[in-house]
């Protein structure tokens, strides 16, 4: 749904139709750094879209923050099979420390409503990435799905790649067998792992698209 404030419609009603644009999973989005985005959801090779969130520790965390360097998104629910998968075989956490090492900021985000599977607060992301031994950048915490819409989030893990001028490089699953069993993830094409190391190399992203499986999303 494009809206320009030019129709003619009472910007209330503006705001009202965009709130249910969003809730639809069609947000409108802002613009990245110099680059357009797409009103519809996330396009890769165009801005990624643009959102302010805070994080479990109170912090807020804006994408443009970023700018000069990679973001990897990462969807999570703690209680998913399939985000348990890549979790307790520390296959994620492996991830994770690879960005690390390559200067690669990591948002985990909690877009689960309060009282659904894998909502928590502060507090309890915390202790999370704790007991999980995990090691992303910041979690940042979702509980109205307003970020997890922008991005038309669908399931748990979902991940993406951002380069260093804002643009939407990969989006998807995080390897090509959908299982929650995580003798597959040795079987696996880890399409996620070579997007990112694609996107560090400034080659090209071997999928830039694919199938996430996964929990659905608990908006």
């Amino acid at each position: 749904m494009r809206l320009r404030r030019s129709s003619g419609l009472p910007w209330a009603l503006i705001m009202l139709c965009c709130t249910a644009a969003a809730h639809a999973g069609t947000p409108d989005v802002l613009p990245a750094t110099g680059v357009p985005a797409s009103v519809s959801g996330p396009v890769v090779g165009q801005g990624a879209p643009q959102f302010s969130a805070v994080d479990s520790n109170g912090y807020t965390h804006r994408i443009g923050d970023f700018a000069g360097k990679v973001v990897v998104l990462e969807w999570t629910n703690a209680d998913c099979p399939y985000t348990r998968k890549h979790y307790s075989s520390d296959n994620m956490q492996s991830l994770q420390r690879l960005a690390r090492q390559n200067d690669v900021v990591w948002l985990s985000v909690i877009s689960s409503a309060p009282g659904k599977q894998g909502y928590v607060d502060g507090a309890g992301a915390n202790a999370l990435t704790r007991s999980r031994g995990a090691e992303p950048t910041a979690v940042l915490l979702d509980p109205t799905g307003s970020v997890g819409r922008l991005y038309h989030a669908k399931t748990t893990p979902e991940l993406f790649v951002i380069d260093k001028n804002g643009v939407l490089q990969y989006m998807g699953g995080i390897d090509s067998i959908v299982s929650a069993d995580s003798s597959d993830i040795a079987k696996a094409e880890p399409y996620f792992k070579e997007a990112m190391m694609a996107v560090l190399a400034g080659t090209p992203v071997p999928h830039p698209v694919t199938r996430p499986y996964g929990c659905s999303v608990k908006y």
